[in-house]
């Protein structure tokens, strides 16, 4: 396949989006398995989090892991735009008695909208933590570690951070946007990719239904509990 098919072709940009998106998936799960530790209190929460977050920036294969999310990411955002913007132009004017309704779902049309609030939510994710783990003057906790796990506690906790609960809110807010982009986006992969049967694509319509509720429900359930168990 030429150069000029890889960036021209709709036909490769959509098997693109399709494999950077079902990578992305499996980053979620790994991020949210982490993740799920802020549940644990006290110091044998706070030192396995902290722990976690040492390998998961220390750790030569995940360090390899981490930049080909960062670029997935990335590819995936752009070829989304850049579908968008294809499409469009396959159909500059709209037909007269247009019911995209009555055939597609309001998310699977508003794809780019909610890619976009995704991306934004991921790029302030990272300047709150991402960016103060690697470069940051964090405190150790009791192991030597840096203590990621108190800037998080802090950042939800109402009486340290007087915006706390915005960031809550916001935090929720982005994880409905990232549940209604899986809800297509997770089948639309498979079918991108032309996998699909009569046998087998009801039960991957099951699961990314599931995958899309649980995981993103997960997530937002993290900074709802870490801010109500810290009221005072």
């Amino acid at each position: 396949m030429s150069k000029s098919v890889l960036i021209k072709s709709s036909l490769a940009k959509k098997y693109w989006m399709a494999l950077t998106g079902l990578f992305l998936c499996l980053f979620l799960v790994g991020h949210l398995a982490g993740n799920l530790q802020l549940f644990i209190s006290g110091e044998e929460g706070k030192l396995q989090f902290n722990e976690y977050a040492l390998f998961m920036t220390s750790n030569p294969a995940v360090k390899i892991l981490s930049y080909l999310t960062y670029f997935s990411i990335l590819f995936h955002a752009i070829d989304g735009i850049l579908l968008t913007v294809a499409n469009r132009k396959a159909r500059p004017v709209k037909y007269a008695n247009s019911n995209p309704g009555a055939n597609s779902t309001w998310y699977s049309r508003s794809m780019a909208v909610l890619g976009t609030a995704i991306l934004v939510f991921i790029v302030v994710h990272m300047q709150n933590f991402w960016w103060r783990m690697h470069f940051g003057d964090l405190p150790v906790d009791t192991a030597g570690n840096k203590d990621l796990y108190q800037v998080v506690m802090d950042f939800f906790n109402p009486a340290v951070n007087s915006t706390a609960i915005v960031a809550m809110l916001l935090y929720v807010v982005a994880m409905f946007a990232l549940a209604f982009h899986l809800m297509h986006g997770f089948q639309s992969a498979f079918q991108s990719l032309g996998l699909r049967h009569k046998k087998y694509t009801p039960a991957i319509q099951k699961l990314g239904t599931a995958f899309a509720v649980i995981v993103p429900l997960a997530f937002a359930a993290i900074p709802v509990y870490l801010f109500l168990s810290q009221q005072s």
